[in-house]
């Protein structure tokens, strides 16, 4: 297993952990993690990575060993401008004036694309696990969950706490069946801690589960055109036919103009990409790999 070290950046006045592999003076790559998640989860993925990198995994605000700046300071939010603009301030603190290979699972992937729109002169390469827009709602939905955000602030939500590591692997575990225990039990280590009550909580802020604004927002900033760097996308294709809708998530899919796409289990299913978001000009893997990661 490849080591990392810990590095920490204040973006104004939000204190963010930085995951580290590889050589300074390597190929640098910047990876960002899903929703309830954490930097850790790339270590199996940095593991399996062919030839030499520097891979930068930084905890996004609310997850992590990143500042909580709502449940610990009482007011901020977690809204994705936010997080561009903590990507922002990484990128200006460690790779300034050049342009970065990005990787983002989920979560992580739909900020990897909007910033790829919105600077696209600062990125190189975009590698997207999974992360293709936000859910689709209508303007009128505004309301109720602007509402639904403010009752959450009075009573906020709470995520489980566990007896003990191994029950929070094997939450895991339910989440992910392919996940080897081993790597489980690994992750469990990063992703929860014991508190003064002896039971395992979630590293992560429950506010950020009443985090998104809706997403015509986003839809009205024209970004996906703006997309310049070659584009990779990875996506299961069970969950892709099983969760990604027409009315939902494939919708603003048809936005994005993805060059490269890899099915990681059937390549057929590419043409039903290329019907979706338009032209797929090759089927290649941009980033090679010795073995093929599970989580």
């Amino acid at each position: 297993m490849k080591e990392s070290r810990s590095e920490f950046v204040d973006a104004r006045g939000v204190r963010l952990h930085v995951r580290r592999w590889g050589s300074p003076d390597a190929p640098m790559l910047f990876m960002l993690h899903g929703w309830m998640d954490m930097s850790a989860s790339f270590q199996f993925v940095v593991d399996a990575l062919a030839g030499d990198w520097q891979v930068l995994a930084p905890d996004a605000r609310g997850f992590g060993l990143s500042d909580w700046p709502v449940a610990q300071k009482g007011g901020g939010h977690y809204y994705f401008p936010d997080y561009l603009a903590d990507l922002d301030v990484l990128l200006d603190q460690f790779a300034r004036g050049v342009q970065v290979n990005l990787a983002g699972h989920s979560m992580g992937a739909n900020v990897a694309l909007l910033y790829a729109g919105v600077r696209p002169e600062r990125v190189r390469r975009v590698v997207d696990l999974e992360g293709f827009g936000l859910p689709a709602a209508r303007a009128s939905q505004s309301p109720g969950r602007i509402a639904q955000w403010l009752d959450d602030l009075r009573a906020p939500p709470a995520l489980r706490s566990y007896a003990g590591l191994d029950e929070v692997a094997d939450r895991l575990i339910r989440t992910n069946p392919r996940l080897p225990l081993a790597r489980a039990r690994y992750l469990a280590q990063h992703w929860s801690r014991e508190q003064s009550d002896g039971r395992f909580h979630l590293l992560a802020d429950p506010q950020t589960i009443n985090a998104e604004l809706p997403d015509h927002f986003y839809s009205k900033l024209g970004f996906p055109p703006r997309i310049t760097s070659p584009s990779f996308s990875v996506l299961q294709p069970s969950a892709w036919l099983r969760n990604r809708r027409q009315d939902r998530s494939g919708a603003a899919c048809r936005k994005y103009r993805v060059r490269d796409v890899w099915m990681a289990q059937n390549r057929s299913r590419a043409k039903c990409l290329s019907r979706t978001f338009g032209q797929v000009r090759s089927i290649r893997l941009l980033i090679s790999v010795r073995s093929s990661p599970t989580h």
